[in-house]
């Protein structure tokens, strides 16, 4: 008796599974007549959909992107100072002058990448935070694509 029960469900749910299939059939016919292919309501639904999780996906890839863009940076940063250190202490172990950062032109337009790189940080928060300003790692993860 419970097998009969349970066939009679199953044949239930298979019937009604069939009868929504046809109804969905019959609204995306009646819908493509009386809309033009782009604006047939359930095609921008799905469009819609489609289009916010493509969003998330997007969002995600800025914040690996941002991230990485900001390791290289700190990396650069890091090296170049070591870099110019140790060249310091070889020109006055060799008894050359020193050149002085307002004369090195690379280490000048480095500093000018970050520090745009830096303002374009700041102004996607503004001075909403102040306890940031000198974190330029807070000031990136506050600045990432906003909810």
């Amino acid at each position: 008796m419970a097998e009969s029960a349970v066939d009679g469900m199953v044949q239930l749910l298979t019937k009604a599974n069939h009868d929504l299939n046809l109804v969905q059939h019959c609204l995306e016919k009646e819908f493509n007549q009386a809309y033009p292919e782009n604006a047939n309501p359930v095609r921008l639904v799905a469009r819609i959909r489609r289009i916010q999780e493509d969003l998330l996906t997007l969002k995600e890839q800025s914040r690996v992107l941002l991230t990485a863009k900001q390791d290289l940076i700190d990396k650069a940063r890091t090296n170049l100072v070591r870099n110019r250190s140790l060249l310091h202490r070889l020109q006055a172990s060799s008894g050359l002058p020193l050149v002085s950062d307002s004369e090195d032109l690379a280490y000048c337009n480095f500093n000018q990448a970050i520090d745009e790189w830096t303002s374009q940080i700041r102004s996607k928060i503004g001075d909403e935070n102040p306890a940031f300003a000198e974190d330029i790692n807070q000031l990136l993860f506050s600045a990432i694509v906003k909810d």
